[in-house]
């Protein structure tokens, strides 16, 4: 009885090894598993290269959000330089440092 259940098990297991010998050699499937691999690892725009290309596509779009919000930032400093000269002259005493001909300026850093 031990000896018929081994060698049914046997037989199932030989069966079924038959079928993936038969599936391996199959062309069909010999060519779907060599496109699979050549798309995935050879090809210029493999999986590796996708999301390396993703990555630095992330990293632009923040690099574009921050300079668009310099933009802005920068729009607004210049319309009210155009408008007002106490923002001219507070502009050019804090960026480059000027002062009147009757103060001294001391710098100090935290």
């Amino acid at each position: 009885m031990i000896k018929s259940d081994f060698v049914g098990k046997l037989t199932g297991y030989t069966n079924y090894m038959n079928k993936i010998k038969k599936t391996v050699k199959n062309k069909y499937f010999i060519s779907i598993v060599f496109f699979i691999v050549w798309m995935g690892f050879f090809d210029p725009k493999d999986w590796s290269t996708l999301s390396t290309k993703k990555d630095k596509l992330r990293e632009l779009q923040k690099s574009e959000t921050a300079l668009n919000k310099q933009i802005a930032e920068t729009k607004l400093e210049l319309s009210q330089l155009r408008t007002s000269a106490e923002t001219i002259e507070k502009y050019a005493r804090e960026k480059y440092l000027m002062k009147k001909d009757n103060e001294d300026i001391f710098i100090i850093n935290p």
